[in-house]
């Protein structure tokens, strides 16, 4: 295929996706490609605006519909496409729709992770498996956590992703599951369309000419981690765990470890694209963790794994990706809404 790069780890190995249609899961998906594996996607709803359909890589991939709480679903697809590699990103991932509404966000991202993992179980093809859990499954914890410190989860989101993790070395040390667990900052990159989340929010508002919007007080700490980097990130967990099967069941973080707060990221942005606005601190926000960084030091140690893009070159790829998305979307005599930010 012209433009593609080809291994042999990946070509033509059969890997399912879930979340594909996501912010991550599109970009992994175009890295698989770009591999030469063949690609399933699971899909529970159809999402346009995404990166899998702008790429046209929803065209490129093979579709199983279905939800990654079905268990019967899972294991057809896993049989029937005879899945050797999985990565299971699904899950809801909004702080503010966990909070509102957290049965929703616990049945997805808890029973998703152990309906994912027991069909796996069941499936004698399934080699790798890749959970995609999260900082946030920390809870609160010291600057510079490494992955041996406790999951303490306080709030809906956080303790979903807390079980997740939990759930998915249930897997690995009882039943011998070929797992790891990926914890990662917090993404950013082109195809975010969650305006509340603070990368997309200020770069959309920014663009029509408004003040962002910072809903929170400016002060959570947080690790920003481009997009590609993260895909990459799983990549190199699942070629390695092919080789190391005493990786199984354990974490790695994933992060550049330059941890920023909210103003300093906003500004950031604000810098990147040239403007002088100043940002609105409203300080709405509610549970909010105060501080969180990621050590990816086991990660570089073990995996030989690093970021390949800082802070502001990732910025200025996200920028261009939404300044084009915007311009396309954007009727000309449309009054465009202002999004806040966290």
């Amino acid at each position: 295929m012209e433009g593609v790069e080809v291994t042999d780890f990946w070509l033509d190995r059969p890997v399912l996706v879930t979340g594909a249609s996501g912010l991550v899961g599109g970009w992994l998906v175009a890295a698989l490609r770009a591999k030469g594996a063949a690609v399933v996607c699971l899909i529970r709803d159809e999402a346009p605006d995404s990166i899998l359909w702008r790429s046209h890589d929803v065209e490129r991939v093979m579709v199983a519909h279905g939800d990654v709480r079905d268990q019967a679903v899972m294991e057809r697809v896993l049989g029937e496409y005879e899945v050797d590699t999985v990565f299971h990103l699904a899950a809801q991932t909004i702080v503010g729709v966990a909070n509102r509404n957290p049965v929703a966000t616990l049945d997805t991202n808890v029973r998703g992770t152990w309906v994912v993992l027991e069909a796996c179980r069941r499936s004698p093809l399934v080699r790798q498996i890749v959970i995609a859990s999260s900082d946030k499954a920390y809870g609160t914890a010291e600057a510079r956590t490494v992955e041996d410190a406790r999951l303490d989860g306080r709030h809906p989101y956080d303790v979903s992703k807390s079980c997740a993790d939990l759930i998915s070395r249930v897997y690995a040390e009882t039943y011998g599951l070929p797992v790891v667990i990926t914890r990662c900052g917090n993404l950013y990159g082109g195809g975010d369309l969650n305006w509340n989340r603070l990368v997309p929010g200020t770069i959309r508002a920014v663009l029509r000419g408004r003040r962002p919007v910072i809903r929170s007080d400016g002060s959570p700490l947080r690790d920003y981690f481009y997009v590609e980097d993260g895909a990459g990130a799983y990549l190199r967990a699942a070629e390695l765990l092919s080789e190391r099967r005493e990786m199984s069941g354990q974490a790695f973080n994933f992060s550049n470890e330059e941890p920023l707060n909210v103003v300093e990221m906003t500004r950031r942005i604000l810098t990147v694209m040239g403007s002088d606005l100043e940002p609105d601190v409203v300080a709405t926000a509610r549970h909010e963790i105060a501080e969180q960084s990621l050590s990816a030091e086991k990660a570089r140690q073990e995996l030989g794994w690093q970021a390949e893009w800082d802070i502001d070159s990732g910025l200025g790829r996200t920028v261009e990706w939404y300044r084009e998305y915007l311009a396309e979307v954007t009727p000309p005599t449309a009054t465009p809404a202002v999004g806040g930010v966290s």
